[in-house]
């Protein structure tokens, strides 16, 4: 039996440390390409960007303890995109993202491009794994800044990846969902183990304000700065909640549905729009 077919990208670009830590540690696995952006595409969601306009390029790169490695001049979802239309060989058994610094909880699913690879790779019915770890002093939604991820314990949330990883390849679920992972950053033992959540309602710590600060000799022009709440507990049962209390949450994703809800006058208005 072949090995396994493991695909690796991120948000964070072709550099990020999370990346590296990721793809090498899948290795014990199976075979893994690495296609990831070229920059820091944080919050581009499962955006694949105006094709064209920015013109996308791959570029080949040379990195330790993978079969292959490419740099995308676009967002993570493209990266995914142009795999499934077999850019880099046949479809992968199975696609991870990440490892994103700043856990990817609560609303912060909506804009991560972490999460947009994976949905990505939904639409092509390729099971998927999306890994992000807190970061300390920055909450566990959202991008930590560059002094803030010394500390991390990428280490960890591989571990964790490759556990669930394994899972997954050894049993696919149906209809190829994508499993959000939330890792806390601590060492493996420290972790008081795993849940699977819900996806939470609120973040653990939200921007309250946005301000516009004039720009210095750029009449009309300004720079944004935002304040943020205190911080907010949120329910054991959420992602949100299940990260602060130091375990590793779990969630299944899947594609967007339709709602079925009862709008009289919705319905009324349109009627009477397309009456004959």
């Amino acid at each position: 039996m072949p090995p396994a077919r493991i695909f690796v990208t991120n948000d964070d670009g072709i550099d990020s440390v999370g990346l590296h830590v990721l793809a090498r540690a899948l290795g014990e696995l199976g075979e893994v390409t690495v296609v990831a952006p070229d920059q820091e595409y944080s919050g581009a969601g499962a955006a694949i960007g105006a094709l064209h306009v920015i013109k996308p390029e791959i570029h080949r790169v040379t990195m330790d303890g993978v079969h292959a490695a490419w740099s995308v001049t676009g967002p993570p979802a493209l990266c995914v995109m142009f795999m499934r239309l077999n850019a880099f060989g046949d479809h992968p058994d199975l696609v991870v993202s990440g490892i994103n610094p700043g856990a990817n909880v609560g609303r912060s699913v909506y804009h991560s491009g972490t999460v947009g690879a994976g949905l990505t790779a939904r639409n092509g019915m390729i099971p998927s794994l999306a890994v992000s770890q807190s970061v300390p002093g920055f909450g566990v939604e959202g991008q930590g800044y560059h002094e803030m991820l010394a500390n991390q314990r990428w280490e960890t949330a591989a571990q964790v990846a490759v556990a669930a990883a394994r899972a997954i390849l050894a049993d696919p679920p149906p209809d190829a969902p994508v499993l959000n992972l939330n890792v806390p950053n601590l060492p493996l033992e420290e972790i008081k183990g795993w849940r699977w959540a819900e996806v939470g309602q609120g973040p653990p710590r939200s921007m309250s304000k946005a301000i516009l600060e004039p720009k210095l000799g750029h009449e009309g022009a300004f720079t944004v700065r935002f304040d943020w709440a205190n911080e907010n507990p949120q329910p054991s049962d959420t992602d949100t909640g299940t990260v602060q209390e130091d375990l590793v949450s779990a969630t299944w994703l899947s594609r967007i549905s339709a709602l079925s809800i009862d709008t009289p006058g919705m319905d009324d208005a349109l009627d009477r729009l397309f009456a004959r």
